[in-house]
Protein backbone atom coordinates (compact mmCIF):
# COMPACT_ATOMS: atom_id res chain seq x y z
CA UNK A 1 0.00 0.00 0.00
CA UNK A 2 2.79 2.40 0.96
CA UNK A 3 4.70 1.63 -2.24
CA UNK A 4 1.57 2.30 -4.30
CA UNK A 5 1.01 5.63 -2.54
CA UNK A 6 4.64 6.68 -2.99
CA UNK A 7 4.51 5.72 -6.67
CA UNK A 8 1.32 7.72 -7.15
CA UNK A 9 2.82 10.76 -5.44
CA UNK A 10 5.97 10.53 -7.55
CA UNK A 11 3.87 10.27 -10.72
CA UNK A 12 1.84 13.34 -9.67
CA UNK A 13 5.02 15.31 -8.93
CA UNK A 14 6.56 14.36 -12.26
CA UNK A 15 3.40 15.30 -14.16
CA UNK A 16 3.26 18.69 -12.41
CA UNK A 17 6.95 19.33 -13.00
CA UNK A 18 6.60 18.60 -16.69
CA UNK A 19 3.45 20.67 -17.23
CA UNK A 20 3.99 22.72 -20.38
CA UNK A 21 3.82 26.47 -20.64
CA UNK A 22 0.36 26.51 -22.23
CA UNK A 23 -1.06 24.23 -19.54
CA UNK A 24 0.42 26.37 -16.78
CA UNK A 25 -0.92 29.53 -18.44
CA UNK A 26 -4.46 28.14 -18.50
CA UNK A 27 -4.15 26.93 -14.91
CA UNK A 28 -2.94 30.39 -13.90
CA UNK A 29 -5.80 32.16 -15.68
CA UNK A 30 -8.43 29.77 -14.30
CA UNK A 31 -7.29 30.35 -10.72
CA UNK A 32 -6.33 34.03 -10.80
CA UNK A 33 -8.53 37.09 -10.43
CA UNK A 34 -5.90 39.57 -9.21
CA UNK A 35 -2.11 39.58 -9.00
CA UNK A 36 0.77 41.67 -7.71
CA UNK A 37 4.51 41.47 -8.44
CA UNK A 38 7.74 43.43 -8.82
CA UNK A 39 9.69 43.35 -12.05
CA UNK A 40 12.99 44.19 -13.69
CA UNK A 41 13.14 45.07 -17.38
CA UNK A 42 15.95 44.84 -19.92
CA UNK A 43 15.68 45.98 -23.53
CA UNK A 44 17.87 44.32 -26.17
CA UNK A 45 18.23 45.95 -29.60
CA UNK A 46 18.05 44.04 -32.88
CA UNK A 47 21.88 44.04 -32.98
CA UNK A 48 22.01 42.46 -29.52
CA UNK A 49 23.07 45.61 -27.69
CA UNK A 50 21.63 45.96 -24.17
CA UNK A 51 19.70 49.13 -23.47
CA UNK A 52 18.61 50.85 -20.30
CA UNK A 53 17.45 48.70 -17.40
CA UNK A 54 14.31 49.56 -15.46
CA UNK A 55 12.39 48.22 -12.48
CA UNK A 56 9.11 48.72 -10.73
CA UNK A 57 5.88 46.96 -9.75
CA UNK A 58 2.68 45.80 -11.37
CA UNK A 59 -0.88 44.95 -10.38
CA UNK A 60 -3.74 43.57 -12.40
CA UNK A 61 -7.36 42.64 -12.02
CA UNK A 62 -8.84 40.42 -14.68
CA UNK A 63 -10.29 41.09 -17.10
CA UNK A 64 -8.60 44.18 -18.50
CA UNK A 65 -7.49 46.31 -15.56
CA UNK A 66 -3.85 46.83 -14.64
CA UNK A 67 -1.38 49.24 -13.08
CA UNK A 68 2.25 49.26 -14.20
CA UNK A 69 4.63 51.49 -12.22
CA UNK A 70 8.19 52.23 -13.33
CA UNK A 71 10.27 53.44 -10.39
CA UNK A 72 13.88 53.30 -11.67
CA UNK A 73 15.67 54.88 -13.50
CA UNK A 74 12.67 57.08 -14.36
CA UNK A 75 9.14 57.50 -13.02
CA UNK A 76 6.26 56.45 -15.25
CA UNK A 77 2.79 55.12 -14.53
CA UNK A 78 0.58 53.11 -16.91
CA UNK A 79 -3.01 52.43 -15.85
CA UNK A 80 -5.61 50.44 -17.76
CA UNK A 81 -9.02 51.13 -16.23
CA UNK A 82 -11.00 48.82 -18.48
CA UNK A 83 -11.96 51.48 -21.03
CA UNK A 84 -8.97 53.84 -21.27
CA UNK A 85 -5.21 53.43 -21.15
CA UNK A 86 -3.43 56.20 -19.23
CA UNK A 87 0.34 56.79 -19.40
CA UNK A 88 1.82 59.45 -17.12
CA UNK A 89 5.40 60.63 -17.48
CA UNK A 90 6.10 62.28 -14.15
CA UNK A 91 9.23 64.13 -15.27
CA UNK A 92 7.44 65.72 -18.23
CA UNK A 93 4.12 65.92 -16.33
CA UNK A 94 2.49 64.66 -19.49
CA UNK A 95 -0.44 62.24 -19.69
CA UNK A 96 -1.24 60.27 -22.85
CA UNK A 97 -4.71 58.70 -22.91
CA UNK A 98 -5.97 56.19 -25.46
CA UNK A 99 -9.12 54.07 -25.72
CA UNK A 100 -8.40 50.48 -24.81
CA UNK A 101 -11.18 49.06 -26.95
CA UNK A 102 -10.28 45.82 -28.67
CA UNK A 103 -6.58 46.73 -28.65
CA UNK A 104 -6.05 45.03 -25.29
CA UNK A 105 -7.11 41.69 -26.73
CA UNK A 106 -4.02 41.38 -28.91
CA UNK A 107 -1.53 43.02 -26.53
CA UNK A 108 1.06 41.25 -24.34
CA UNK A 109 -0.88 42.42 -21.25
CA UNK A 110 -3.88 40.38 -22.41
CA UNK A 111 -1.97 37.15 -21.90
CA UNK A 112 -2.06 37.69 -18.13
CA UNK A 113 -4.64 40.41 -17.48
CA UNK A 114 -7.13 39.90 -20.31
CA UNK A 115 -10.08 37.57 -20.67
CA UNK A 116 -9.97 33.82 -21.28
CA UNK A 117 -10.46 33.98 -25.06
CA UNK A 118 -6.76 33.80 -25.92
CA UNK A 119 -7.23 31.52 -28.93
CA UNK A 120 -9.18 34.30 -30.65
CA UNK A 121 -6.19 36.65 -30.64
CA UNK A 122 -3.11 34.44 -30.32
CA UNK A 123 -1.58 31.28 -31.68
CA UNK A 124 -0.11 29.49 -28.66
CA UNK A 125 2.71 26.97 -28.79
CA UNK A 126 4.67 25.18 -26.09
CA UNK A 127 8.34 26.20 -26.30
CA UNK A 128 9.97 23.60 -24.05
CA UNK A 129 11.98 24.06 -20.87
CA UNK A 130 14.86 26.48 -20.37
CA UNK A 131 16.54 27.83 -17.22
CA UNK A 132 14.15 25.78 -15.09
CA UNK A 133 11.06 27.39 -16.65
CA UNK A 134 8.34 25.97 -18.90
CA UNK A 135 7.95 28.37 -21.83
CA UNK A 136 5.21 29.14 -24.31
CA UNK A 137 5.23 31.24 -27.45
CA UNK A 138 2.26 33.47 -28.26
CA UNK A 139 2.00 34.95 -31.77
CA UNK A 140 -0.69 37.58 -32.41
CA UNK A 141 -3.15 36.77 -35.17
CA UNK A 142 -3.42 40.42 -36.23
CA UNK A 143 -0.65 42.33 -37.98
CA UNK A 144 -1.69 45.48 -36.11
CA UNK A 145 -0.54 44.19 -32.71
CA UNK A 146 2.80 46.04 -32.88
CA UNK A 147 4.88 43.01 -31.89
CA UNK A 148 5.91 39.71 -33.45
CA UNK A 149 5.91 37.34 -30.50
CA UNK A 150 5.63 37.01 -26.74
CA UNK A 151 7.33 34.29 -24.69
CA UNK A 152 6.24 33.57 -21.12
CA UNK A 153 8.14 31.33 -18.71
CA UNK A 154 6.26 29.59 -15.89
CA UNK A 155 7.38 27.78 -12.76
CA UNK A 156 5.07 26.26 -10.20
CA UNK A 157 2.05 27.68 -11.97
CA UNK A 158 3.23 31.30 -11.79
CA UNK A 159 4.73 33.50 -14.52
CA UNK A 160 8.40 34.18 -13.85
CA UNK A 161 9.54 35.86 -17.06
CA UNK A 162 8.19 37.45 -20.23
CA UNK A 163 9.94 38.36 -23.47
CA UNK A 164 8.30 40.63 -26.05
CA UNK A 165 9.83 40.94 -29.53
CA UNK A 166 8.51 43.97 -31.41
CA UNK A 167 8.18 44.51 -35.15
CA UNK A 168 11.57 46.27 -35.26
CA UNK A 169 13.49 43.32 -33.85
CA UNK A 170 13.85 44.82 -30.36
CA UNK A 171 13.25 42.48 -27.42
CA UNK A 172 11.96 43.59 -24.02
CA UNK A 173 12.79 41.09 -21.28
CA UNK A 174 10.84 41.13 -18.01
CA UNK A 175 11.62 39.12 -14.88
CA UNK A 176 8.99 38.93 -12.13
CA UNK A 177 9.59 38.51 -8.41
CA UNK A 178 7.44 38.37 -5.25
CA UNK A 179 4.50 37.25 -7.40
CA UNK A 180 1.25 37.13 -5.38
CA UNK A 181 -1.88 35.49 -6.71
CA UNK A 182 -5.30 36.89 -5.72
CA UNK A 183 -4.25 39.62 -3.27
CA UNK A 184 -6.94 42.06 -2.13
CA UNK A 185 -6.59 45.14 -4.36
CA UNK A 186 -8.59 48.35 -3.93
CA UNK A 187 -10.52 49.73 -6.90
CA UNK A 188 -8.53 53.00 -6.68
CA UNK A 189 -5.49 51.16 -8.03
CA UNK A 190 -7.18 51.00 -11.43
CA UNK A 191 -8.38 54.59 -11.64
CA UNK A 192 -6.36 57.55 -12.84
CA UNK A 193 -6.95 61.29 -12.60
CA UNK A 194 -4.45 63.52 -14.43
CA UNK A 195 -2.39 65.59 -11.95
CA UNK A 196 -3.10 69.31 -11.78
CA UNK A 197 -1.27 71.17 -14.52
CA UNK A 198 -0.43 68.04 -16.51
CA UNK A 199 -0.44 68.23 -20.30
CA UNK A 200 -3.10 65.70 -21.40
CA UNK A 201 -2.70 64.34 -24.92
CA UNK A 202 -5.28 62.30 -26.79
CA UNK A 203 -8.47 62.97 -24.85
Amino acid sequence: MKKTLVAALCMFAATHALAGGIEQLHQFLNGTRTARATFTQNVISKSGKAGQKASGSMLFQRPGKFRWTYEKPYSQLIVGDGSKLWTWDKDLNQVVVKPMGSALGASPAALLAGDDDLDKNFTLKDAGEQDGLAWLDATPKTTEAGFERVRIGFKGGLPQAMEVRDNFGQTTMLTFASFERNPSLGADNFRFTPPKGADVVGE
